[in-house]
C-alpha cells in the first residue's frame, strides 16, 4: 500500500510540485497500484492540477482542520501492515508501520529567504527529511545542497529521480510570426529569478518581451514600463500548455536568468518545443540542459548580447535547436513515475 499526502494541493494553486505530484497520481492509477491518499476538503477547489484528477473518491483519507496550522502537524493514519507514505510537502506519518519517502525538491528558504518563514519551513523540512526511510532528490544539485545543509544524511537514502516534461511540447509547422522577435521569460519574479535583468536584456537587444506566470505588481510593472516602455511587452496569465507550447515555438528565445532552481522545467519545456534558452551557468540548470554554448556566466547584458549574435546565425541556432530536441529526450513524466514506483517496490518488498 502506498498512501500519498496531497497537503501541496491545499499549498498551491497551481505550481512544478503540484504537476509531479498529479502525474503521480495518475500512473498510480494507470498501474493499478494499491494506493490511498489523505486529503483536505479545499483541495479540489483550491488547485487546478487535482481539478482534473478524476476517479480517486474511493482513494481519499479525508483529513480536518485549518490548513494554515495542520499542514505543520504530521497527519495520523491507522494500519496494521507495512505502508509507503509519501508526502508531497515535508510531513511524514508516525505509524511504526509507515515507510516514509520524503521528495527534496530545491533549497530556495536556505539561500534566500530570512526569518520566522525560513525557520518554520527549514524544521519541517529537517525532520522530515531525517526521519524518512528513502529521500528523492529532484537533480545531482540538489542532492548536493542536502549534503551540504544537512550533512549527518546517509547518502545511501538518497535516490536522484529527475522531473519529467509534458508531452503537449513539441516543435509546431504553423506558428505565430508576430512574436519572432520576442524573449520569452517563464516563472516566478522573486529575486533570485532575475527577472529586472530580463527586462534589460530585452531592452538591450532591441527585443519585446513576453512575461508568462502569475500576474505582475504595480513594481513588476513599473519595471516594465520604465525600462522597455509599454507596447513591449505583454503579460500572459497561466496559459495552458498548449497555448505555452505555441510560445516556445514562436518566440527567438527563452530567457532564463535565475541563479537558483532545483531543476528548471520551463528549460526542457522550451527545448522539447525547438525553443533555444539562454539560461545561466548555476545550481541545477548545467545539469539540466546539456549545452553550454548559451549558459550565462554571470547576469552581464554584454555576454548576453553575444548569446543573441550567436543565435542570429541561422547554422548556429539549428545546431542549438537539435541538442535541445535531443537532449529533452532524457526527461518525461512517465520516465519520473516509472523511477518513482520502481522504488516504492523496491522498498515494499525489502520490509516483507
Amino acid at each position: 500500500m502506498v498512501i500519498l499526502d496531497n497537503i501541496i494541493f491545499s499549498l498551491q494553486q497551481h505550481g512544478g510540485v503540484s504537476v509531479l505530484w498529479g502525474n503521480l497520481i495518475e500512473a498510480l492509477k494507470e498501474q493499478k497500484i494499491s494506493f490511498k491518499m489523505t486529503e483536505y476538503s479545499n483541495a479540489i477547489q483550491n488547485n487546478k492540477i487535482r481539478k482534473a484528477i478524476t476517479n480517486v473518491t474511493d482513494k481519499i483519507i479525508p483529513l480536518k482542520g485549518l490548513v494554515k496550522i495542520t499542514r505543520w502537524f504530521n497527519p495520523k493514519i491507522h494500519y496494521s501492515s507495512p505502508f509507503i507514505f509519501h508526502s508531497s510537502h515535508y510531513r511524514i506519518c508516525k505509524n511504526k508501520r509507515a515507510i516514509n519517502i520524503t521528495t527534496v525538491h530545491d533549497f530556495v528558504y536556505e539561500y534566500y529567504r530570512t526569518g520566522p518563514s525560513r525557520w518554520l519551513h527549514c524544521w519541517q523540512k529537517y525532520n522530515a527529511i531525517r526521519s524518512s526511510d528513502a529521500i528523492i532528490c529532484i537533480s545531482e544539485n540538489t542532492k548536493k545542497d542536502l549534503l551540504k545543509f544537512i550533512p549527518d544524511i546517509e547518502a545511501a537514502k538518497i535516490r536522484v529521480i529527475y522531473n519529467g516534461v509534458s508531452d503537449d511540447y513539441g516543435p509546431l509547422t504553423n506558428v505565430n510570426s508576430k512574436y519572432q522577435n520576442c524573449l520569452l521569460f517563464v516563472g516566478g519574479r522573486q529575486s533570485y529569478k532575475n527577472f529586472k535583468f530580463a527586462v534589460e536584456s530585452a531592452r538591450a537587444v532591441h527585443k519585446k518581451l513576453l512575461v508568462v506566470g502569475c500576474d505582475i505588481d504595480i513594481n513588476e510593472r513599473t519595471i516594465l514600463d520604465t525600462i522597455l516602455g509599454n507596447g513591449n511587452y505583454r503579460i500572459i496569465v497561466h496559459p495552458d500548455n498548449n497555448t505555452l507550447n505555441e510560445l516556445y515555438n514562436s518566440v527567438f528565445a527563452l530567457i532564463y536568468p535565475s541563479s537558483y532552481e532545483g531543476f528548471g522545467i520551463p528549460v526542457i519545456e522550451a527545448q522539447k518545443a525547438g525553443c533555444p534558452v539562454i539560461a545561466m551557468n548555476s545550481s541545477s540548470i548545467p545539469e539540466i540542459i546539456g549545452d553550454y554554448r548559451l549558459l550565462l556566466n554571470k547576469l552581464d547584458i554584454e555576454e548576453f548580447k553575444t548569446k543573441i549574435e550567436y543565435l542570429n546565425i541561422p547554422d548556429n541556432r539549428m545546431s542549438i535547436i537539435n541538442a535541445g530536441l535531443e537532449n529533452s529526450k532524457r526527461f518525461s513524466w512517465h520516465k519520473m513515475t516509472t523511477e518513482y514506483i520502481e522504488l516504492y517496490r523496491e522498498i515494499l518488498l525489502n520490509y516483507d
